[in-house]
């Protein structure tokens, strides 16, 4: 073999090494993605099945606040149907969208939720309710650690199918951006809750 042979071969298996370590990279990232997105999973799920109890604990003390018990149960539902969607995609971005829309929904259903209760003291004095407050409280913060942490995979995997010159081999494998899980999609999601009497 001639040297300008050997060297073409060599050049081009270090490309092939190059590109194979790069594909690797990404798929590993985009793992990372499924994982975390199964951590945050867990924190939904734990809501969704506080939800219930704490809608049918409120129910005998709230039944002119129907509309809002209802739209608590909905929101769930709702939340649960894009959560389904986006165990099947963690990485699509439509899906962890529609699925931050439905759970901050769902948040803010709870935050109107809470603040109706708050004006009778009863049902504030009940201890189901008041447990089911607290492990809801809990719940909300296991969630926003693990979205912290699913969208610390989401900002790692972006980064790198976004970066020369791995870029080449995710645009060639279609390694599409994933969207990281933001708490609130709106200005008026991101405004307080007001209580007023």
């Amino acid at each position: 073999m001639s040297p300008l042979t050997l060297l073409l071969t060599g050049i081009a298996g270090i490309v092939l090494l190059w590109a194979v370590l790069a594909y690797n990279g990404l798929v590993r990232r985009r793992n990372e993605i499924a994982n975390a997105f199964a951590q945050i999973d867990v924190q939904f799920k734990r809501r969704h099945d506080l939800v219930p109890n704490l809608v049918e604990t409120a129910r005998k003390y709230l039944q002119h606040e129907s509309s809002t018990l209802e739209a608590v149960a909905a929101a769930r539902a709702g939340a649960s149907r894009a959560g389904d969607a986006a165990r099947r995609g963690p990485a699509d971005a439509a899906a962890i969208g529609a699925l931050a829309g439905a759970e901050g929904a769902l948040g803010s259903l709870l935050g109107r939720l809470m603040a109706v209760a708050e004006a009778y003291p009863e049902l504030k004095a009940d201890a189901t309710m008041r447990d089911l407050s607290e492990e809801l409280s809990h719940t909300e913060n296991r969630i926003a650690f693990a979205r912290q942490a699913f969208n610390d995979a989401v900002l790692d995997y972006n980064n790198a199918a976004q970066q020369a010159p791995a870029n080449l081999v995710a645009g060639l494998f279609r390694f599409a951006p994933a969207a990281m899980l933001e708490a609130t999609q709106s200005d008026a999601e991101r405004q307080a809750v007001r209580v007023s009497f």
